[in-house]
């Protein structure tokens, strides 16, 4: 048969029959016993029997008013009621159980409460109870969970003395094993301010522990390091911001010393976290790599640097060039490339000798640089060959032209103007050597959309060579609209 709902008259009535039942129960009042019928049975909050006897359950509930004394809060937080019969009523409810001791536990659990109601006679009774407690704090046997509740506090305080005292002992063993450690070991707070840095420090960049406790981390680094390390923090904070929590991070940064000295450490760090997943500090190692650094330096000059000038070296013109052209389709500006190469060189080798042919290649390297602008590019292609490029001239073809053209008269004119040139004394009587030099210069102004790598290589040699076949010492540009013509 399906329930109905109550009529509002004897909703009335139950209700207040439940609640003088709740107002019994929590205040430990034994008269709730004679509520029950005499063809009672319930089941009991820990058990997982059915109680068929009316003497048995008033035992029960004696047993569970001596185990809690004082009175109970019940918060509740649901009702309901439904008819089975003329002369039977279900009350359903829902409520905290606030128990008058220090343990909060239960009071976060939701109890949930069955009285069938009957019609006897002209009395209600209560012919049936089921209270429901989450099965997790109810051991087996226990009418009700303070027994177990009890236990678990006591664990609980075990539990907590017994991880302080490892904890204590474990920031001891950590301490011993910092202070000789040779890497920098350091923890921070969630705002990046320095809680605790080993002696390594010290020992690395001169600075005692306490000075620096409170300090923000940033404050390690020089001023380039800093907007580095922040904006690896910024793509951090935006991978959280997406869900994605990170981990160790590894990077390099530049750090400043007592002495003002800069050094350079490799950094893995890695947050910490709370139970909910936030960020609440910090800990990292730090370990000193300026030796390492300055090899891969070394390297890198060795493989992208023309030894003797310090310019790019073909490697890194490639490079260069291969950007070049890519931010030309980016903004539609024209670039230029240019191809020098010194007239007559190898007549002031074979008369003073390869370190005086040295001493120019490197004077023109310098004229060179103070010939253009800051993000431009000259190179060393080669023996005597040099490569200028330069890049977002000016999105009109005409007028990009025109400051290519007047770069390279400058640069004509300047590498044009005699040079002294210091030899070693012991080389020859006279160590200074007075020297002209001229330059055949080829040129071609490229975009992005119609020129290749090689092509710009291509037109600009082949300009070159124009400019040597007519008698040297002078520019020609590639005619990129007569080839297109064609």
């Amino acid at each position: 048969m399906m329930a109905s709902a109550v009529p509002s008259d004897r909703q009335r009535q139950i209700r207040s029959l439940f609640d003088q039942y709740i107002e019994m129960y929590a205040s430990r009042d034994e008269r709730l016993t004679a509520r029950f019928s005499e063809n009672f049975s319930g089941y009991t909050g820990g058990g997982n029997f059915l109680v068929k006897d009316r003497d048995a359950w008033a035992k029960i509930t004696r047993q569970d008013f001596a185990q809690v004394q004082g009175r109970i809060g019940i918060e509740m937080l649901d009702f309901s009621m439904q008819d089975l019969s003329a002369d039977v009523v279900v009350a359903t409810a829902f409520f905290h159980i606030h128990l008058p001791l220090p343990d909060h536990i239960l009071s976060r659990e939701t109890a949930r409460l069955v009285l069938i109601f009957r019609l006897e006679g002209a009395d209600w009774k209560i012919v049936h109870s089921g209270i429901s407690i989450p099965y997790h704090l109810v051991q087996e046997g226990e009418v009700y969970p303070l027994k177990g509740l009890r236990e678990r506090n006591s664990a609980l305080e075990a539990l907590v003395e017994a991880r302080t005292l490892a904890l204590h002992e474990s920031e001891a063993r950590y301490r011993l094993l910092t202070e000789d450690a040779l890497d920098v070991i350091w923890k921070t707070d969630r705002h990046l301010r320095i809680t605790y840095i080993s002696p390594a420090d010290e020992r690395l960049r001169g600075y005692k522990a306490e000075e620096l406790m409170g300090h923000h981390v940033f404050e390690l680094f020089s001023d380039e390091g800093a907007a580095a390390v922040k904006k690896i923090m910024q793509q951090s904070q935006a991978s959280e911001h997406l869900g994605t929590q990170v981990g160790f991070l590894t990077f390099e940064v530049q750090h400043r010393c007592r002495d003002g000295r800069l050094l350079w450490g490799e950094v893995r760090s890695r947050p910490e976290r709370d139970a909910q997943g936030a960020i609440t500090g910090y800990h990292g190692i730090t370990r000193e790599i300026t030796e390492r650094k300055q090899l891969e330096d070394q390297v890198r000059q060795l493989a992208f640097y023309d030894p003797l000038t310090r310019l790019p070296n073909r490697r890194l013109l490639n490079d260069r060039l291969s950007q070049a052209l890519a931010a030309s389709k980016r903004s539609a500006c024209y670039a230029a490339l240019m191809f020098l190469d010194l007239d007559n060189f190898k007549s002031l080798n074979d008369a003073h000798g390869h370190g005086v042919g040295d001493l120019l290649l490197m004077e023109v390297a310098n004229r060179l640089r103070n010939c253009v602008r800051g993000v431009d590019t000259v190179a060393r292609f080669g023996g005597d060959e040099f490569v200028v490029m330069l890049g977002e001239l000016d999105p009109n073809k005409a007028q990009s032209f025109e400051l290519a053209r007047t770069v390279a008269e400058k640069i004509h004119t300047s590498l044009s103007e005699p040079y002294l040139l210091a030899a070693r004394p012991e080389d020859m009587a006279d160590p200074t050597v007075a020297h002209r030099c001229s330059a055949s210069i080829g040129a071609v102004v490229f975009s992005g959309n119609e020129a290749s790598q090689n092509d710009v290589l291509r037109w600009a040699d082949a300009a070159m060579y124009q400019a040597k076949n007519a008698g040297r010492n002078s520019i020609r540009f590639y005619d990129l609209e007569a080839r297109l013509a064609q």
